[in-house]
């Protein structure tokens, strides 16, 4: 069979349609597509759409009309031939009276129309993509050879949407990648085979404290420690010898990061491969644990609080409202009711066993800094080796037996209240230190060399003469007169007759209450009794007096029988006179040393060196603990076994 050829017409418009558009893509295709067609069809417009099926819209790619283009083109399908071709998903010829056979068109009539021929675009799938189409203002007779040139021309406009959409998606994946790789917190890191570095997300360029201008291309040798680049390298070797080579693998112990200002960054790192025209590339993914560690110390430093505050709950228990009506007492507190609102710096002088640390709390109750706790530093009470990482903290390994950072009380009652007891036992160094904290209002932790800052009211209390400490050269002057801005001076118990009775009585139904009994009112024997009693150890004193008579009290009837000091004269002798015979001799500072300290032996001797608590020396000689640990040190005397 003879093939039909032909004719030179046809084969000039497909020449035409090819010349026209085979160099072009997206819409300089669409445009060379539309005027070519129309041209070479002799037609009056044409124009190529895609369908929009949700507002039922055709919106043209590219549109010729008269011999020029017609921009950003929308046609509403709704009673047109557009709408009937698409219906039927196939082509539609109108050789004439087009406008009459659509009279609900009308954008037809307005460009004089008389023909259409128009085309569906479908995808593999049958899928309405658009359509092709011509309009002319004089009839388009039939023929075959033109809708088989108008078919292959409607595939090829098909087959560059397709290009177009796919392109489009590829695109939108893209930026999703994209938009995933730059938002990811995670430090990304891509590598090429010579370990230079290809790409980096923000949160790498953020990490390693970079610009990405400045680091493409870089080795990333140089970002690592040798060993860890070495890690690195053989894990590298390990992927690649791998049978699985699309899983990650995960980087015992992570990577060590050396940033632009050469900081070291500990982190958690995953690798993972992927080859791209048979090149291997490399995929990093960091995470800081600086966080973690963070977040680490953050729980460290509130367990350490926490056992504080219970430590001070516990020790709270022990103290109540200031008791007392005398008019020395009363005096005092007109002090602390003036100065409490304030956060001026206050020192609190008194006697052993006054109430210093009852009478700071009371300040702090009643100041603006009452939601943060008041934090307890017994200067006496610490070893000096110690004292500055109690009052400062530490930092992990700064000294044998710091496994791990520490905060110090200064920080633990920033935005609090601090109370320094016993503030004259400190050494000259450690005041020299604390001076710094009052006038800076930062300190170093002990192992560190950066500072912190604190906002801290400092309240402390003595029972020396610290005018005098300074005259020895035992207590630096420029700190006593920073501390010195508020003086409150406690009176001792025995200045306080008028509340001896009432002090009594408070603890006589604090301890009853504690141990279950009931006791009868105080009586008027043992009321005199207690009043005519110096009361060295004033208040504390009392107390444990009390305490003891609760103990031993029969028939509910108070005790004190053996609730005075050994020397102290018996309940039912204080009726006998004092001897005011003269001492057969006077002994020199020396020999009261010396029997001072015998004494301090035989009742340490006797409690198994225990200091404190209830079988205690303190409590055999009827002192505080902190005072015994104070005259120990002054009197040199050292636990046996421990050396001096």
């Amino acid at each position: 069979m003879t093939p039909v050829s032909s004719s030179p017409d046809e084969d000039f418009l497909l020449r035409t349609i090819s010349d026209g558009t085979a160099s072009e893509t997206g819409s300089s295709f669409f445009r060379a597509l539309v005027k070519n067609l129309s041209q070479a069809l002799g037609t009056h417009g044409a124009w190529v759409a895609e369908f929009l099926p949700e507002p039922r819209l055709l919106k043209a790619f590219a549109f010729w009309l008269g011999g020029e283009y017609v921009e950003s083109y929308e046609y509403n399908i709704e009673g047109t031939p557009c709408e009937q071709l698409l219906r039927r998903k196939t082509h539609l010829h109108i050789p004439q009276n087009v406008v009459d056979l659509f009279p609900g068109d009308p954008d037809l009539p307005k460009i004089g129309a008389v023909s259409y021929i128009g085309f569906p675009l479908l995808d593999d799938n049958r899928e309405l993509l658009g359509n092709v189409a011509v309009v002319d203002t004089k009839p388009i007779p039939e023929s075959f050879r033109s809708l088989a040139v108008f078919r292959i021309f409607a595939a090829r406009a098909t087959a560059e949407i397709l290009r177009l959409k796919a392109e489009s998606e590829m695109m939108s994946r893209e930026e999703r990648i994209r938009g995933i790789f730059d938002g990811a917190m995670d430090a990304i890191v891509e590598l090429d085979s010579n370990f230079r570095i290809a790409m980096m997300n923000p949160s790498a360029i953020s990490l390693f404290g970079i610009t990405p201008d400045t680091v493409l291309g870089t080795l990333f040798q140089s970002f690592l420690p040798p060993q860890d680049f070495r890690k690195l390298v053989n894990l590298v070797g390990s992927w690649k010898s791998s049978r699985q080579r699309d899983r990650k693998i995960w980087l015992p112990g992570g990577l060590t990061i050396i940033n632009k200002i050469g900081d070291p960054i500990c982190t958690e790192c995953t690798l993972s491969g992927l080859e791209m025209h048979g090149k291997p590339y490399y995929l990093l993914i960091f995470r800081s644990v600086k966080d973690r560690y963070e977040a680490q110390k953050i729980i460290a430093s509130l367990k350490d609080e926490a056992h504080y505050l219970q430590d001070e709950i516990r020790s709270l228990a022990n103290y109540g409202d200031i008791i007392g009506r005398s008019d020395a007492l009363q005096q005092t507190m007109k002090l602390v009711a003036e100065v409490a609102p304030v956060d001026s710096t206050v020192v609190v002088f008194g006697e052993t066993g006054t109430g210093k640390e009852l009478l700071a709390r009371t300040i702090h109750q009643a100041s603006q800094r009452r939601e943060r706790p008041m934090i307890t530093v017994n200067c006496a009470a610490i070893p000096h080796s110690l004292i500055e990482s109690e009052f400062f903290g530490h930092e992990k390994g700064a000294f044998t037996g710091a496994t791990q950072n520490r905060k110090g009380r200064f920080s633990l009652a920033d935005n609090g209240t601090i109370f320094l007891d016993e503030i004259g036992e400190l050494s000259l160094e450690m005041q020299a230190k604390l001076l710094r904290v009052l006038q800076e209002g930062e300190f170093s932790p002990v192992g560190s060399s950066r500072n912190h800052r604190v906002d801290v009211r400092v309240i402390a209390a003595t029972n020396r003469d610290l005018s005098k400490a300074v005259q020895q050269g035992t207590f630096r002057t420029d700190l006593y007169y920073r501390l010195n801005v508020f003086p409150i001076t406690i009176p001792p118990l025995r200045e306080r007759k008028g509340d001896i009775i009432l002090l009594a009585n408070h603890f006589v139904g604090k301890y009853a209450s504690r141990m279950g009994k009931k006791i009868a009112p105080i009586s008027a024997e043992i009321e005199e009794h207690l009043n005519s009693y110096s009361w060295p150890g004033n208040v504390r004193e009392l107390q444990n007096v009390i305490e003891r008579g609760v103990i031993t009290a029969r028939d509910g009837q108070l005790n004190l029988q053996y609730a005075f000091p050994a020397k102290e004269p018996a309940l039912q002798d204080t009726d006998v006179e004092c001897s005011t015979a003269p001492l057969e001799k006077i002994l020199t500072t020396r020999e009261m040393r010396r029997l001072e300290r015998d004494n301090l032996l035989r009742a340490l001797d006797q409690a198994h060196w225990r200091v404190a608590g209830e079988h205690g020396a303190a409590r055999l000689l009827g002192i505080p603990a902190s005072t015994l640990q104070s005259r120990m040190k002054a009197l040199a005397i050292k636990r046996p076994g421990e050396i001096r």
